[in-house]
């Protein structure tokens, strides 16, 4: 580790995947520490960049950008290259000497890093099982478990998106370090309403039970309004009454979209933070949310919400806003609003502000 001093920091090395929001929300940090002087050196598993994102990321002048290719703790029969990619990590913690360590993903947390290691909690295998299937996953994912419990112990802080989040990573592995909520943010450069029109805008993979895309396809054929659809189709293209599949699109087109719709549809059995529900809110349109603990946590009463499995309830939700242009004005304009507490800005001081406390930790106990 360089010699931060007091809690100085002015290298990261930041961890990410390719292949959801961890994405988003690796390049808002490293954008925000790119405006403060703090270089990142990015270090993505799971597939391989593609020309879009290297795009992304050469727009930024502070990262450095180092591919793994490796599979993730999530994917099948992970364990052998999950342990190549730890001694890559630490290859390149020796190589470019951060002063703390920001792991996206929880196993690579019990790893002997020189440096103070935050490890962010998006997502897990046994809250989204409990929040889809109500259940525990079934036997073969214990040896999961246990790798995610024993790498949130060797943390040296472990961070959520949302105290809902936060208790599920508490109730099913256990956390004994320091712990706490740091908001996702987004920039709203990009994200901002146009004019708007009659439609009804979803995003998420369709094969993921989870983001509930089902619910809003099965109820389309009964909106009042068209509804058009972002991500992953799964084979679902142009099978369905009254849905419009845009299939995988990247950021420009899905704001372009967001700014133009009127109600964004996210019936969600399990979303820890959701991204694509601030994009939505900070393009001003009106949300209706999956009645679940985290989405009511980060949106309170700037949305309205339905049960997700409940079609009819969906299609009511819609079309009330729909025939009533007071209520649906009401909306987008509490959804805006309270979007702004949600700015990566605030993210990256929170995490700033962690990453000082890790480092005055370490002088005190050296």
């Amino acid at each position: 580790m360089r010699d931060a001093g007091w809690g100085e920091v002015k290298r990261v090395l930041l961890t990410a995947d390719t292949v959801g929001g961890v994405w988003s929300y690796a390049l808002e940090l490293a954008g925000e520490f790119d405006r403060r002087g703090i270089e990142v050196c990015l270090a993505t598993m799971g597939p391989f960049p593609g020309p879009d994102q290297r795009a992304q990321v050469n727009a930024l002048s502070n990262v450095e950008l180092f591919e793994g290719g490796y599979k993730l703790e999530w994917m099948d029969d992970p364990w052998r290259e999950v342990e190549e990619a730890g001694e890559w990590l630490l290859e390149l913690e020796g190589l470019t000497s951060p002063d703390i360590v920001h792991l996206n993903g929880f196993v690579h947390g019990s790893l002997p890093f020189r440096a103070p290691v935050l490890v962010a909690g998006h997502s897990c295998v046994y809250s989204w099982y409990e929040s889809v299937k109500g259940s525990l996953p079934p036997e073969p994912w214990e040896i999961y478990r246990g790798k995610v419990a024993y790498g949130l112990r060797c943390a040296d802080f472990v961070a959520a998106p949302t105290l809902a989040m936060l208790r599920a990573l508490r109730k099913h592995y256990g956390i004994q370090v320091s712990n706490g909520v740091i908001n996702n943010g987004r920039s709203s450069e990009i994200f901002k309403p146009l004019q708007k029109e009659k439609i009804v805008f979803s995003a998420g993979r369709v094969w993921d039970e989870g983001k509930n895309i089902s619910t809003v396809i099965r109820g389309a054929s009964d909106f009042l309004w068209p509804s058009v659809i972002a991500g992953d189709n799964a084979g679902k293209e142009g099978s369905f009454t009254g849905v419009k599949f845009l299939g995988r699109i990247q950021a420009p087109e899905v704001a372009e979209w967001l700014g133009r719709a009127s109600v964004f549809l996210h019936p969600a059995l399990y979303e820890p933070f959701g991204l694509s529900v601030l994009e939505a809110a900070l393009c001003g349109c009106a949300l209706v949310l999956g009645n679940i603990d985290s989405l009511r946590e980060v949106w309170g009463e700037a949305a309205l919400y339905v049960s997700p499995l409940d079609r009819e309830d969906v299609v009511k939700t819609v079309n009330m806003l729909a025939e009533d242009p007071e209520m649906l004005r009401y909306y987008s304009q509490a959804a805006g609003k309270r979007a702004l507490n949600f700015t990566s800005s605030k993210m990256a001081e929170s995490c700033l502000e962690v990453y000082r406390m890790m480092l005055r930790k370490r002088w005190l106990v050296t």
